[in-house]
């Protein structure tokens, strides 16, 4: 089962996720596209076929903005919203050096099953950061 079918049959219970998670899941934050990022990464999970694009605003060396668009299953979504809160305000190197772990964490862990949804938001961080610095501020 993927993550897409799996986010209809889930149930959104504490018994499986953690109060935070159930939150930026059913409140997430800095959801949409931002129309003047200055970079915008997209990763896809190949294996479950959640997606997440990310848009930041930089100013100086520092993420002034962050947002995302995102779909996929409720783990997917939250690491998405708690992403875009962790590194808003940080050093572009602080939020690259950030990993799933931090993410998951960041949450309140998730089942096994869905360690994975955490990936998104590391691999889309790190790339945008990477295109930043490889085109330069422009």
């Amino acid at each position: 089962m993927t993550c897409h079918n799996g986010a209809v049959a889930e149930t959104l219970s504490s018994q499986y996720y953690s109060e935070t998670l159930i939150d930026h899941f059913s409140n997430p934050r800095n959801a949409g596209a931002m129309e003047d990022a200055d970079v915008e990464a997209s990763v896809t999970n190949p294996v479950c076929g959640d997606s997440l694009r990310l848009f930041l605003r930089i100013d100086g060396d520092r993420i002034a903005r962050a947002s995302f668009l995102s779909s996929g299953c409720p783990a997917s979504i939250a690491t998405s919203s708690i992403a875009t809160e962790m590194i808003t305000g940080l050093l572009l190197d602080e939020a690259k050096a950030l990993t799933r772990e931090d993410f998951t964490e960041a949450v309140g862990g998730l089942p096994k099953s869905k360690v994975h949804c955490s990936v998104l938001a590391a691999a889309a961080v790190r790339n945008a950061v990477a295109d930043w610095r490889g085109r330069g501020p422009g």
